[in-house]
């Protein structure tokens, strides 16, 4: 019989994806997810287990229950503006909730961790590019949280072996090609899926937020990564662990970065429509520009980030925003 994979926030965007590319690697994915963000809709590639991380006799029931070869932990809370003003949220739902598992994980004996964190761990170093030993100086609650559970799960590898990889994942993008799961927020707060709905006519405009920052054309640079690349390297961190090699951290980006503006640009390629917009002021915790340093995920890992290209990743969101929706 199949091995389980316990995938914390699997309803969700990337957790969801993460599952589908879990089943095709002959793993069986067992979603644990409240639904506050997710969609019972996109659990379609294994069992489904309902709960809250807050909940540790819950967690202790699905573990006794599935006794999972390891963990993929996506579940959080991911709005940098709302971390900015309820931190004690974040710290309580990502944190909290984050001990409570690793506490469950090891008390079940599953000692191979799968965590996704975030570049918002690296703060605002601007004309930097990430690596992994770049200095963690999060400057809001969100990358502040990640960062915290870090260091935890170092601190459970010291005390019982928990044997970990980080993610550290730059800006994710695109949809599954088959159609079977994709980007749905609610409310939305990424870039791209904002900018479609504008095209769309599901919201009167697309708002730039901030158009001062010390770029080229005013406006904030991002790293953009493929959420289907990016699981392909969750399945090869799961290997990694499969296979007794050291907890490792690895950046998850292109190297490249791409101005709001430019990402505007190219969606008119793709879709053959204008972006109607507005300009406003910067958020706070948004840094001016994020972009990675991957080279160890490709050469350690192997990994190969083949469809983040722009252009593909607007495409892949384009196709599923006409087509996939979940409902509650």
């Amino acid at each position: 019989m199949a091995d389980h994979v316990l995938v914390t926030g699997g309803a969700g965007y990337i957790g969801s994806h993460a599952c589908k590319a879990l089943a095709a690697a002959g793993v069986i994915p067992v979603t644990f997810d409240n639904l506050v963000t997710g969609w019972e809709e996109a659990v379609k590639f294994g069992p489904f287990a309902q709960g809250d991380l807050l909940d540790r006799a819950r967690l202790d029931a699905v573990f006794a229950e599935y006794q999972p070869i390891a963990v993929m932990h996506f579940a959080a809370l991911s709005q940098v503006g709302e971390s900015m003003s309820e931190p004690g949220k974040y710290w309580r739902n990502n944190v909290s909730g984050s001990l409570n598992l690793i506490e469950a994980a090891v008390d079940s004996g599953c000692m191979n961790f799968v965590f996704s964190s975030t570049c918002a761990t690296y703060g605002d170093q601007d004309n930097v590019v990430l690596d992994e030993n770049s200095a963690q100086y999060p400057i809001n609650a969100y990358g502040a949280s990640k960062r915290a559970i870090e260091d935890i799960l170092r601190d459970f590898e010291t005390s019982n072996g928990l044997r970990h990889v980080i993610f550290r994942y730059f800006n994710v993008a695109g949809a599954d090609p088959d159609g079977e799961v994709g980007e749905f927020h609610q409310p939305e707060t990424h870039l791209i899926p904002l900018m479609l709905d504008a095209i769309d006519g599901k919201r009167d405009a697309l708002t730039i937020f901030g158009t001062d920052y010390d770029t080229p054309d005013g406006t904030c640079i991002r790293d953009y990564v493929h959420v289907c690349d990016l699981v392909d390297a969750h399945v090869l961190g799961l290997k990694w662990l499969q296979d007794d090699k050291a907890s490792r951290v690895f950046n998850l980006g292109t190297g490249s970065g791409f101005s709001v503006r430019e990402v505007i640009d190219h969606s008119r390629s793709v879709t053959n429509r204008e972006v109607p917009y507005n300009e406003g002021d910067r958020r706070a915790g948004d840094c001016t520009k994020l972009v990675s340093g991957s080279s160890r995920a490709v050469s350690e890992l192997g990994w190969s980030p083949t469809r983040s290209t722009l252009q593909q990743m607007i495409a892949d969101a384009w196709r599923w925003h006409q087509t996939g929706h979940y409902s509650k």
